[in-house]
């Protein structure tokens, strides 16, 4: 496989589970709201920023219309919802001849029915934007289970969705753990992960923060937990790498999946109770998914000549920058 079509086919992946977390974030604090009349919009805003990485001075007023325009309706920035999935369109587009049909028509069909979206949720509201935005995801990557071979293809697509959950996750767990300003409270949390449902079955209507913290990490059945997203990353770089096929036990791993690995073992046998010391372990995860996908662009996506990675907001790596064919 060409190197420039792995990289499309791994941001793509990525671009589209982004957009889908941001759409799923942002409908759970939108309900939120509507919910509790009461609530502190602003306040609400500010911990939307924050779990994004969206610096935003505290004499700057945010409202649900700013934070729309911000990271929903943004065409430009990656980090927005259409940002995202105008990335993923494009790098579909590059991957075109791996990529089945039924996955690049969900994407185009998507793309081109935002304009339409976009200006009924001015009018109406954005419950019908977001709720197209994750039922297309979802769509996108049930095709791409049941339309792709399982070849390296695949792979690329699928590291690229697990990575970007296991950061996404990360970020909502820490603005909650770390009772930063503004924080949600964890049935948002819940929700805006998309675990809300698949908690209280597990767990009951009345489950404590450090039982949903635990979800979140480290349940092996919820295909949306940290766990699950590094141990299906640590497979696709371990088939990618030749693992699968008979390399020699002595062989090292290679970087992108000793970061990943390590931080799969941690929370493999990580002990429910040490969940007191969260921060340093999320802050590890972010790291790692950086880490991993440096290592992984650097054996799969050479460039001859130095590449800027473009960092948009304070947390998490976006692709490369513009003097990359299949970047942002």
């Amino acid at each position: 496989m060409l190197s420039r079509i792995a990289e499309s086919l791994f941001w793509l992946g990525r671009y589209v589970e982004r957009a889908d977390d941001t759409a799923r974030i942002l409908d759970a604090y939108l309900h939120r709201l509507l919910e509790d009349p009461w609530s502190d919009e602003d306040a609400a805003c500010r911990s939307l920023h924050a779990i994004l990485g969206v610096v935003v001075g505290p004499d700057q007023p945010c409202s649900m219309d700013s934070v729309l325009a911000r990271l929903a309706f943004d065409a430009v920035s990656p980090g927005s919802i259409e940002g995202a999935l105008a990335a993923a369109r494009q790098n579909a587009l590059t991957a075109r001849e791996v990529v089945s049909t039924e996955m690049w028509e969900t994407l185009n069909s998507t793309w081109h029915q935002l304009g339409e979206q976009r200006a009924a949720a001015r009018r109406t509201g954005p419950g019908a934007y977001l709720g197209l935005v994750r039922r297309r995801a979802a769509l996108f990557f049930g095709l791409a289970d049941s339309t792709m071979n399982r070849d390296d293809g695949w792979r690329f697509v699928v590291l690229g969705r697990s990575l970007e959950r296991v950061d996404m996750t990360a970020r909502l767990l820490a603005v909650r753990v770390l009772a930063a300003l503004h924080a949600p409270d964890w049935p948002t949390l819940l929700g805006a992960s998309g675990a809300d449902e698949a908690f209280r079955r597990a767990h009951g209507a009345g489950g404590d923060p450090a039982e949903a913290a635990a979800f979140l990490l480290l349940d092996r059945g919820f295909p949306r937990s940290v766990l699950h997203a590094l141990t299906t990353a640590e497979e696709c770089l371990a088939e990618l790498g030749g693992a699968a096929g008979g390399a020699p036990a002595f062989q090292r791993p290679e970087p992108a999946r000793l970061a990943v690995g390590r931080m799969r073992t941690r929370l493999e046998y990580l002990d429910a109770r040490e969940l007191d010391r969260l921060p340093a372990l999320l802050r590890g995860l972010q790291l790692a998914c950086g880490e991993a996908t440096r290592a992984v662009a650097e054996r799969y996506f050479p460039y001859d000549g130095p590449v800027e990675w473009s960092l948009q907001f304070a947390q998490g790596e976006y692709g490369p920058a513009e003097t990359s064919e299949a970047g942002a």
